[in-house]
């Protein structure tokens, strides 16, 4: 984007948002937020994040933040719990809730609001609960802290919150640790502690982000649920504009710290007017339809022998009382510069097969052969040779780069790691894999938590890419990355496979992105494939049952839109938000 080009959509984004400080000067708001700008200290320097936010929210309304990474929807919704970040402050405007300047109280005032009248999801649960104490005992304390009423009994307050939010046998829940929940149960328990207070006021930061379709989908109808009974209003940050879509009365757009366009989420989704809007919703996969640009899959020679052939895996672990089976008689094959997607709910056993084939774990029986050789079932029984031609890319780079490492210095252990080379030709070889995944050479020379959460996954990518792969394992790779940096990502492995003939093993729950991106699916279901074939064998009626549920369960954005972007004064015309009457 040009310098004219950004003052022009800067000057078009203020004077749209005087227009609506103006409008939500109407009486009855729980929530106001006017002019909000927000800064963060970097070095002895300060960023500004968030300019001119502006929006209200009447009680039992649903408003939805969207954009991506980076946009500042994050940072108004710390904002909307007073900012207590030391290293953030408000450069201006106000947070008003039920007339109170949340900016403006003090520390003390804060912590009585927030649990009580102002309840905060996070995205993550599995960092957000205490891993050492039980599911009641932090229930519990947010009672005693607040000093909650509960006549019944605190015990019976908290199994009554788990089974509002639909959790099954609460009393024996309240007993379990958090490492005994699965990603979606540890979810409700986090908004079943945001209701203890019973808040007027809920914030959802990116609550669905990482969790299987049917869970999200359970997630979404409880949240739906919940606003009926207890009439909260929510706002509800995402980058996922599929979940925005099915939950959100209205919805702000947010690029670069402002809000560029906002309208009720039907009339924004359907009709954007803002051309940022309008890529957004072109990048996002769909079911009906593959993006644009997504061009035909490149299938491989049917008379090739398979790269991977699994044959009758089976993976248990064993626990007190019996095994527990993460998989049983599974079997597929991979041809060589192909793509098979593994599918399915949380738990179902896909990550577990990729574990064993990587060999980070053995298999409890069945056979794998790599380009028709047995594949010893530990990494460390398998020759060097053998190690390279398997990678595995994992869900979550933040777990699985080197904080303390720069880029370069990360892909020069793994080159080395490979190969005998020299540390200048280790650093040669760095630079052709940073261009390769399509990041600038200056990105070697920086920290991960310098790179956003897309680059930080192409860094992880062609650290895979070091040891020139037969095979790339990947894990869940877009779960939590924005739908433009998919579209980016899933554009890059299918050009490194195009380029190199490199097979895929692709496990994921976006159904969207496998129905366009894999040649072949296996949808796993309790440990066992109930139904395989092409991608459009799985995903045309009639499926498999367990199938069909998981393609009922996506959510729909509604209308069609196309990344049109205008140019010249219609792009400068263009650039200014649309405002829609709230509701």
């Amino acid at each position: 984007m040009t310098g004219d080009r950004m003052t022009a959509a800067g000057q078009g984004v203020a004077a749209g948002q005087a227009g609506a400080g103006q409008a939500a000067a109407g009486d009855g708001a729980l929530l106001r937020v006017e002019d909000l700008s927000v800064e963060y200290r970097q070095g002895s320097r300060w960023h500004r994040a968030v300019e001119g936010v502006s929006f209200t929210l009447q009680a039992g309304e649903i408003l939805a933040i969207a954009g991506e990474s980076g946009s500042g929807k994050s940072t108004v919704a710390q904002a909307l719990l007073g900012l207590g970040q030391q290293s953030a402050r408000a450069a201006g405007g106000r947070v008003l809730f039920r007339g109170q300047d949340l900016l403006r109280l003090s520390p003390t005032a804060l912590r009585r609001l927030r649990g009580r009248d102002i309840a905060f999801v996070p995205q993550n649960p599995a960092t957000s609960l205490t891993p050492t104490m039980r599911i009641g005992a932090q229930i519990a304390e947010i009672f005693r802290y607040h000093r909650l009423d509960a006549p019944e009994g605190i015990d019976r307050r908290a199994a009554g919150l788990l089974e509002s939010v639909g959790l099954p046998e609460p009393a024996a829940m309240l007993r379990r640790f958090p490492h005994q929940l699965s990603g979606g149960q540890r979810q409700r328990v986090l908004i079943a502690m945001a209701l203890a207070g019973t808040p007027g006021l809920i914030i959802l930061d990116e609550p669905t982000t990482g969790l299987d379709v049917t869970n999200q989908a359970r997630i979404l109808q409880l949240l739906r649920d919940l606003r009926g009974r207890i009439s909260a209003a929510m706002v509800y940050v995402s980058h996922d504009l599929a979940a925005l879509a099915s939950i959100a009365d209205r919805v702000a757009v947010m690029q670069l710290g402002r809000v560029v366009e906002e309208g009720r989420i039907g009339e924004v989704f359907v009709s954007p007017a803002h051309p940022y809007t309008r890529r957004l919703l072109a990048a996002l996969p769909r079911m009906d339809r593959p993006p644009a640009d997504a061009g035909a899959p490149m299938v491989a020679d049917p008379a090739a022998a398979p790269l991977l052939a699994v044959a009758d895996l089976a993976i248990r672990y064993p626990r007190r009382g019996g095994d527990v089976v993460a998989a049983e008689g599974v079997s597929f094959a991979i041809p060589p510069g192909e793509t098979l997607a593994l599918v399915g709910e949380s738990g179902s056993g896909k990550s577990s097969v990729a574990r064993v084939i990587s060999g980070l774990q053995a298999p409890t029986d069945g056979t794998i052969l790599l380009s028709g050789r047995p594949l010893p079932g530990l990494s460390r029984r398998r020759p060097a040779a053998l190690k390279r031609e398997i990678q595995l890319v994992f869900q979550n780079p933040d777990a699985s780069l080197n904080p303390r490492h720069s880029v370069a210095r990360i892909l020069v252990r793994a080159i080395r790691a490979c190969q005998p080379v020299s540390r200048a030709e280790a650093h040669a070889r760095a630079a052709e894999l940073i261009a390769a995944v399509r990041l600038d050479p200056a990105h070697l020379d920086r920290l991960p938590r310098q790179l956003s959460g897309g680059q930080r996954q192409r860094v992880a990518i062609a650290r895979a890419l070091a040891a020139d792969p037969k095979l790339i394992l990947c894990d869940e790779v877009l779960s939590a990355l924005d739908v433009s940096v998919q579209a980016e990502i899933l554009q890059l492995l299918r050009q490194l496979q195009r380029q190199h003939g490199i097979a895929i093993l692709f496990i994921s729950h976006d159904l969207a992105v496998v129905r366009w991106l894999a040649h072949q699916v296996a949808v796993m279901h309790r440990g066992r494939i109930c139904q395989a074939g092409s991608a459009a064998e799985v995903f045309t009626p009639p499926c498999h049952p367990y199938t069909q549920s998981l393609i009922d369960a996506v959510p729909v954005v509604p209308g069609a839109a196309e990344p049109d972007v205008p140019s010249g004064q219609d792009r400068q015309d263009s650039a200014k938000p649309r405002r829609a009457e709230c509701p």
